[in-house]
């Protein structure tokens, strides 16, 4: 199993902010069923101002340069992907190319 932690903004308006949070409750089913398909066992995303946090897992050999850009594949998942980015901001540490931004493991209680 590999964990990912990552990173993103939401716009800075609370009209935003509140349908993210509303389309996150009623997640299209396509678009979990895709996130399964492609090797993510777990996913959870935290709010706290603007600033998102995602926990992830995905099954041992999940590699995201290679999977995520599978989720395009279909149709569904590119319509949510339009939806979701169009409510979303890049965080200033982000690298080039970055999206969600990764975020470094410093602890885990397992250690």
């Amino acid at each position: 199993m590999r964990t990912y932690g990552l990173t993103l903004l939401l716009k800075d308006d609370a009209d935003v902010i509140n349908r993210y949070k509303r389309h996150h409750r009623e997640a299209w089913p396509e678009v979990i069923g895709r996130l399964k398909e492609i090797g993510i066992t777990e996913m959870k995303i935290y709010l706290i101002g603007r600033r998102l946090f995602m926990f992830m897992e995905a099954v041992d050999g999940f590699d995201p340069t290679r999977d995520f850009p599978r989720l395009s594949e279909l149709a569904r998942y590119r319509e949510w992907d339009e939806l979701m980015s169009s409510m979303q901001e890049r965080v200033p540490e982000a690298k080039e190319g970055e999206w969600w931004a990764a975020m470094e493991e410093v602890f885990d209680l397992n250690w």
